[in-house]
């Protein structure tokens, strides 16, 4: 087989969001050469944003990229489909029904176009890239203003027959329990233990305790953030949000473990700043709810990725994905 020139080859990795899309060009040891972004929500038609996109990234192409050299396009995005390269029924997206958003970037940009869900990208960063680096069998949890997750077995994302499989935060953690904002359903673990779950437990909590520090902040100003804050300061209601969130969120990855039994469960986003506010009694709870054979085998780790950086490198790590890249990157 002839050696390939790893440093010359460049991905381009995409995170869109709903208000804005980021953008990178990534070598393969996930070095971002060059980053940008556009505004999403100022297109109302798809291929308008992706033209946008292609005059913007374009000039960053010229300066890195000679013949052969741009190897392809990963993309990250709310209800992305991977086997069909669309997005589908997306609802913080202004682009509805299902949006063959790969085929149409491969036509404009003239490389393969992958795409994902945000974390399902996230899963393939951590392997590639972070703390994931030699793991085949892992789960990765998103913890943000939502839950998401990425399934890893043998080696592979678990993408289901439809490629939308791996919705853990939308698992139903406590039937009948707290009613979702966006879904309607009851008790799911995205309710609880998400940036925006633990801002309504703090809201029910700090009701029944008056003299907890959250009472000196107005209604608007609770969030994620202030509970940790109230926490370091020693604010026991604080504490107890955590806790609680910890309880439902061990909880769920215990049965998530008895499910696949990974090696380890990546945790990663704004809420894993609370430290071990969240982490110890997550634990505590996973293990307490894990069969015997399960027990003391399954390591809780924060991701190595920059929070900043890590849905570019994720979304890049598509184009390396299954690639003779990737296979040359693991035997140097």
């Amino acid at each position: 087989m002839s050696l390939v020139n790893l440093s010359k080859q460049i991905a381009l990795g995409i995170d869109i969001g709903g208000t804005n899309t980021k953008f990178g060009l990534v070598n393969h040891r996930g070095e971002i050469l060059e980053r940008g972004y556009l505004k999403t929500d100022k297109f109302e038609h798809v291929e308008d944003f992706i033209e946008e996109l292609h005059k913007i990234v374009k000039p960053h192409l010229d300066k890195y990229c000679l013949d052969g050299e741009f190897y392809g396009i990963g993309v990250g995005a709310p209800n992305a489909n991977y086997y069909k390269g669309t997005i589908e029924q997306a609802p913080n997206l202004r682009w509805k029904g299902v949006v063959p958003f790969s085929e149409i970037m491969s036509k404009k940009f003239g490389v393969q176009c992958k795409i994902t869900n945000d974390a399902n990208a996230a899963a393939l960063g951590e392997m590639m890239y972070g703390a994931a680096r030699g793991m085949k069998d892992f789960i990765m949890m998103t913890l943000g203003t939502g839950v998401g997750s990425g399934i890893v077995c043998g080696g592979n994302l678990i993408y289901g027959h439809d490629g939308f499989a791996g919705e853990l935060g939308h698992t139903i953690i406590k039937p009948n329990g707290r009613k979702h904002w966006s879904t309607g359903s009851e008790g799911s673990l995205e309710a609880y233990a998400s940036a925006t779950g633990i801002a309504i437990t703090a809201k029910k909590f700090r009701a029944e305790f008056p003299d907890s520090m959250l009472n000196e902040y107005p209604e608007e100003k609770i969030n994620s953030k202030t509970v940790h804050e109230c926490a370091i300061k020693g604010d026991p209601t604080a504490i107890e949000v955590f806790r609680y969130t910890g309880q439902k969120l061990g909880e769920a990855l215990a049965n998530f473990v008895m499910f696949s039994s990974p090696e380890a469960i990546l945790l990663f986003g704004g809420v894993i700043k609370a430290g071990d506010f969240i982490l110890k009694p997550t634990k505590r709870h996973m293990e307490h709810n894990l069969l015997p054979i399960f027990r003391g085998k399954v390591k809780l780790v924060f991701s190595e990725l920059d929070e900043a950086d890590a849905a570019i490198l994720g979304a890049s790590a598509l184009v390396w994905e299954n690639s003779s890249v990737q296979m040359s990157k693991i035997n140097t």
